[in-house]
């Protein structure tokens, strides 16, 4: 069986049958670790477990941050934006959080071209 959310945060969001945009930010530094996608499941079981747990786009399944890197999060808090669309999580980091091996995925600094 399926864990559901409440109908208090259901509520809350925008859309409750698409993917919402997760952003992963530690919680001591600040820093952007990762953007991710979550369903109504997988936030139902990030809020269950305290476990950052996703949807993964490419696979078509949650998948559970840590699961097989054991590069896992614990969330600390999750906030929905003013919209109802997007979240934040703040979270403790184990190990690196980008698949590349790097502390955050946002690490490809693109140049400005600014006259």
């Amino acid at each position: 069986m399926a864990i559901e959310l409440s109908t208090d945060v259901l509520a809350l969001l925008k859309v409750t049958d698409s993917l919402i945009p997760a952003i992963a930010q530690d919680s001591s530094t600040h820093e952007v670790l990762m953007l991710a996608y979550m369903n109504k499941e997988s936030l139902a079981l990030t809020l269950k477990t305290g476990n950052a747990t996703y949807w993964s786009r490419s696979r078509n399944e949650l998948w559970v941050k840590g699961s097989t890197s054991g590069h896992t999060q614990e969330v600390q808090s999750i906030s929905l934006d003013c919209d109802g669309d997007a979240l934040l999580l703040q979270v403790i980091q184990v190990g690196a959080a980008c698949h590349t091996g790097d502390v955050t995925c946002f690490h490809q600094e693109l140049e400005m071209e600014r006259n």
